[in-house]
Parts: C-alpha cells; sequence; structure tokens
C-alpha cells in the first residue's frame, strides 16, 4: 500500500485521510486481541467524571490506557510495521518520530464518548500538519456505536480550549459541529487526521464494546513543546525515519523492523 498523491493532497487540504482496509484480517485480529488482553489485565482506566472533572462515574465508562507501549510488547512494535511507516512520512515527511500511544474502548450501552479537541492543543507543534495521529478501528467503528468524528478544513484554525468537566485530564473546545463529519471503518481502518484538526467520538449505544488505538507522530523537525528539545526526547519516543532511526533498538534493544517484517 502507497499513499498516493491525491490522499496526500487530502490530508494537507482537509486535515484527515481514511483508509477502510489498512490491515489484514489477520492483523486486525491480532490488535484485537491484544486490547482484549490488556483489558482483562485491568490495565485500562474509566477517565468519565460526573461533570466535576474529578469523581469518576459510576454509571458511564471511557476506558483509557497511556502509553500502551510499556505494558505491550505487540503494540511497542506496531508502529515500525513499513506499512505504517511508509504511510506517515508520506503525509507529514522525514524525519519521523513516534509521539505517544493509546487505547480508548467504550463498553456497549454505557461507552461514553471523548469530547472535541484538538491534539495540537496538548502537544504545540509549530505546523500541526507536521504530526499525525493514526486511530485505528479495533472493532467496527460506525455511528450507532460512536465512531470518531472529524471536522475537516480547520486544521490550521487555533480553537480554544478548556478543561473538560466530563473528564479527569481531557481539555476541550467548541468547533462548528454542524461541520463534522463521522467516519464509519471497518474493524482494521485507520483515519489519520492532523494535530490541528478537531475530532471527538460519541457515545456508544449498542450492545457491543468498541475500542480505538491511536498512534501519534511527528516530523521531528518540529519537536513538541511538551517535549524536551533533546533529538531522543524519551525513552518512548523513536525515530521511524531519518539517519537516527534503527527499529527502537536504542529505546528499547529491540530491532523492530525485523519483528514488523517478519
Amino acid at each position: 500500500m502507497e499513499i498516493t498523491s491525491n490522499q496526500i493532497h487530502q490530508f494537507q487540504s482537509e486535515g484527515y485521510l481514511a483508509i477502510p482496509h489498512f490491515f489484514t484480517p489477520q492483523e486486525t485480529c491480532a490488535i484485537r486481541s491484544e486490547v482484549e488482553r490488556l483489558k482483562s489485565e485491568g490495565l485500562l482506566r474509566n477517565v468519565t467524571t460526573d461533570g466535576d472533572g474529578t469523581t469518576h462515574s459510576s454509571v458511564q465508562q471511557n476506558l483509557q490506557m497511556c502509553p500502551m507501549s510499556p505494558q505491550s510488547p505487540f503494540f511497542r512494535a506496531l508502529p515500525f510495521h513499513p506499512r505504517i511507516v511508509s504511510s506517515v512520512s508520506s503525509l507529514i515527511g522525514d524525519p519521523v518520530m513516534l509521539h505517544l500511544d493509546q487505547v480508548f474502548l467504550k463498553p456497549g450501552n454505557h461507552g461514553a464518548g471523548t469530547n472535541w479537541h484538538q491534539d495540537n492543543a496538548y502537544f504545540k507543534i509549530s505546523n500541526p500538519l507536521k504530526g499525525t495521529a493514526m486511530w485505528i478501528a479495533a472493532h467496527d467503528a460506525t455511528s450507532a456505536n460512536g465512531t470518531i468524528e472529524i471536522i475537516p478544513g480547520l486544521q490550521h484554525k487555533q480553537l480554544d480550549h478548556s478543561r473538560d468537566p466530563y473528564s479527569d485530564h481531557h481539555i476541550r473546545c467548541f468547533p462548528p459541529k454542524e461541520l463534522a463529519i463521522p467516519i464509519q471503518l471497518p474493524a482494521g481502518g485507520v483515519v489519520f487526521f492532523s494535530y490541528g484538526t478537531p475530532h471527538c467520538t460519541r457515545a456508544n449505544n449498542t450492545d457491543h464494546e468498541r475500542a480505538g488505538v491511536a498512534f501519534h507522530f511527528f516530523n521531528a523537525d518540529f519537536i513538541p513543546e511538551t517535549l524536551t528539545s533533546d533529538p531522543k526526547p524519551s525513552m518512548r519516543n523513536p525515530f521511524l525515519t531519518g539517519p537516527l532511526a534503527d527499529g527502537g533498538m536504542a529505546e528499547y534493544g529491540v530491532d523492530y523492523r525485523i519483528a514488523s517484517n517478519g
């Protein structure tokens, strides 16, 4: 799979790119199985609150784990998949650095959404198109089960954010919701969206759980203000492309390019 010039243009002009069948059925099954393992071991926590930003809801659940990589060799290795590296490189340019990884799981019938926000309100890079999230549908993602929604064309507009009272740590903004587009994807589909693209997820009103796995990447020439200016900001920020890319050997002691190709 190669990202086409038309897809690059869409990402740059609209701030997002959806690819419905990015992962194979076998890869998708492995992603979903690892999410299930993390959940079954109690590593996901409910971040939804009752509206005071502190008291965790006993009714609604938005289960998050961030980062996943310390507890998951599988998700530690996944960003080195050559299909991911090639796609991200095409969209934001080299050298590419991994920023963070996380998962949100919305249980059936009482899974709460994540309110509107721009990732760059957290990360603060000078050009929001030089950072991208890759949101993976671990299960079929539909409007009924609260799939991710985006607002195209606002990737360069910095929106005002404030503390989200329905989360224990998130912030939120209030974009023109009438412009929102739900991104419905089969399991294994992905949507790339820039750090400046407003996005949210909705409540899961079905009987079945839905999870989204997200990786964030940035062009290493645009290191976020939230990280040090050191070219190797942390043990979770390996280069994926460029002269310093070593497959994670420096950070993890393993060359995950070999594992990903195998």
